[in-house]
């Protein structure tokens, strides 16, 4: 076996340790390659990522090496329980990472449509929307000259019209008026009363609709709910990562960029010498199963809800199979089960 390369520097020390142990269990023995994947029927690549600090051995696998070595399992297995515990600390360190990159890129998508547009407020604000001359209310949006609404006048408000009604009209022409031309200012008044109630209510229905109705003052742009989510949803995702969700359903975790780094196991269970895993991609929202120490005719099979998917290994050599990734919410959803060709069958919790 070529000299070793050192460990990665982000490598847990735990983790460190125990892939080190390895390394001289193996030069101890004096194992090539070929030999270790002979004696132990975990394939030369997967060994390749076991010592090389990528991946973690399953259990299944320091087990064999220590049968293949002459080493006494049960403190192999108890340091490869330790740097289980870091293994997982880490992915959950590092899923926490990417989940942060995502909303900030989601975030930042959202952010490409703009402000929102300022709406003033009406007449209920106090008098405090600006007026032009002739009392009109000024409300960006409303066609009309510099903003004025041409069919929304100044209006009393009901206490004013109130009291006009019941005392009539002022001044030197209102009281030369003849008494018919009174009841006719009254009917005016009214209609004028009813428009502007009318006309502030189209404001108001206006302003609920640019704010969206939400109450609470935030102001969104007209369109954007509409046309963030496809946008978002494709600049959201990492360099490498081709598709998420349930885009990701019957696909390859590795050909889709969702295993490496993204992927850690959330559920494992022994099905006889065979270690049954739910593999889960929090990036992807997809997981898959996983079967390690595996031989021809056994396979495994993932399902979230009522889809399913299916992995077996056809060939002499091969230990590992996994199945096509499922779309799931969260790790919680997703359960795998070993079938073995020599008889025994089981499922993760």
């Amino acid at each position: 076996m070529p000299r070793w390369k050192a460990l990665p520097d982000e490598l847990d020390p735990q983790v460190k340790e125990f892939t080190t142990q390895l390394r001289r269990l193996v030069d101890r023995g004096g194992l090539s390659a070929a030999a270790l994947s002979d004696r132990t029927g975990y394939s030369r690549t997967s060994w390749e990522r076991y010592l090389g600090g990528r991946l973690l051995a399953p259990k299944g696998a320091v087990v064999a090496l220590a049968e293949a070595t002459g080493t006494d399992p049960v403190h192999l297995t108890t340091m490869w329980e330790l740097a289980e515990r870091a293994w997982s600390r880490s992915e959950q360190r590092h899923d926490m990472t990417m989940e942060a990159i995502r909303i900030s890129q989601a975030r930042a998508a959202l952010g490409e449509f703009g402000e929102p547009p300022v709406v003033s407020r009406t007449a209920a604000d106090g008098g405090r929307t600006p007026r032009r001359p002739g009392g009109a209310v000024a409300t960006p949006g409303v066609a009309g000259p510099a903003g004025v609404s041409p069919t929304v006048p100044a209006q009393p408000t009901a206490p004013d019209a109130d009291r006009r009604e019941a005392t009539g009209p002022r001044g030197p022409a209102a009281q030369e008026a003849p008494a018919a031309g009174a009841g006719g200012g009254g009917r005016r008044r009214l209609t004028m009363f009813l428009a502007g109630a009318a006309g502030v209510a189209v404001i108001v229905a206006g302003v609920f609709l640019l704010t969206g109705g939400d109450g609470g003052g935030k102001k969104h742009p007209v369109g954007a709910a509409s046309s963030a989510p496809a946008g978002a949803a494709a600049t959201a995702l990492p360099a490498g990562v081709k598709c998420a969700g349930a885009g990701c359903t019957g696909k390859d975790a590795e050909a889709m960029g969702c295993s490496g780094d993204l992927v850690s196991t959330t559920r494992s269970a022994a099905v006889g010498a065979v270690t049954l895993e739910v593999r889960y991609s929090s990036t992807c929202g997809a997981a898959w199963g996983r079967i390690t120490g595996a031989a021809r005719g056994d396979s495994v099979r993932v399902t979230a809800g009522t889809t399913s998917r299916t992995g077996d290994i056809t060939a002499d050599g091969d230990t590992i199979a996994y199945t096509p990734m499922v779309a799931v919410r969260d790790a919680a959803q997703a359960k795998a089960c070993a079938t073995l060709a020599s008889g025994p069958t089981g499922c993760t919790p």
